[in-house]
C-alpha cells in the first residue's frame, strides 16, 4: 500500500492499491490500518489524548469518548492531558497501542509493540490489541522476539522457517 508492487495486485478493502491514486492510498490505509511501531511517533507537543484523536481525523471521525476508553484499557485513564514528554517510555508505547486502535482499523500492523513494557502492561497491551481486533473482526500482523508475547497467540510463524521454505521452493 506505501510502495506500488512490481507485479501482482494488493487489495486492501475491495480497492485495488496498484491503481488507486496516492491519496486515495494514503486515506485507505488510514481507514483500515493500524501501526503500532517499535518508535511511537508521537506528536510531542499534544497530550496522550490529542494524540489518539489525531490518529481518528483519518478515519470515520474523532470520538473522544472512544478515545479516552482507549487511554483507560491501556492503564492510562489519569494522564490524558500529559504529553509525551512527561511520560515513560512504557507510556508512550501504551499512547501509541491505543491511537494504532483508535480507527477500530481491520488490519493491525505491530513491530515489537511490546519491547518497552514490563510484563504486567506487556500481557495487558496484547489482550486490549486482541481484543480491539476481535470486536472489529480486524486480522492482527505482529512481530515479536519476545515469548511470553508469542505464547498468547495460537497461530505464530517463524520467519527462519519462512525463509528456510522460500529458499528450498527456489532450488
Amino acid at each position: 500500500g506505501i510502495l506500488r508492487p512490481n507485479a501482482g495486485r494488493v487489495m486492501l478493502n475491495s480497492a485495488d492499491m496498484a491503481s488507486a491514486s496516492e491519496g486515495r492510498r494514503d486515506r485507505l490505509r488510514a481507514q483500515n490500518i493500524g501501526y503500532i511501531f517499535q518508535t511511537f511517533n508521537l506528536l510531542q507537543g499534544y497530550t496522550c489524548l490529542d494524540n489518539v484523536l489525531l490518529g481518528m481525523r483519518f478515519g470515520p471521525g474523532a470520538d473522544r469518548g472512544f478515545a479516552q476508553e482507549l487511554l483507560e484499557r491501556v492503564g492510562l485513564g489519569d494522564r490524558l492531558e500529559y504529553r509525551p514528554g512527561q511520560l515513560s517510555v512504557g507510556q508512550q508505547q501504551r499512547v501509541a497501542v491505543a491511537r494504532a486502535l483508535a480507527n477500530q482499523p481491520k488490519l493491525v500492523l505491530a513491530d515489537e509493540p511490546t519491547g518497552n513494557l514490563d510484563p504486567k502492561n506487556a500481557r495487558a497491551s496484547i489482550q486490549l490489541v486482541r481484543e480491539i481486533c476481535g470486536e472489529n473482526g480486524a486480522a492482527l500482523l505482529l512481530v515479536s522476539h519476545d515469548q511470553a508475547v508469542l505464547e498468547q497467540f495460537d497461530d505464530c510463524a517463524d520467519l527462519a522457517d519462512i525463509n528456510h521454505a522460500m529458499q528450498e521452493a527456489e532450488a
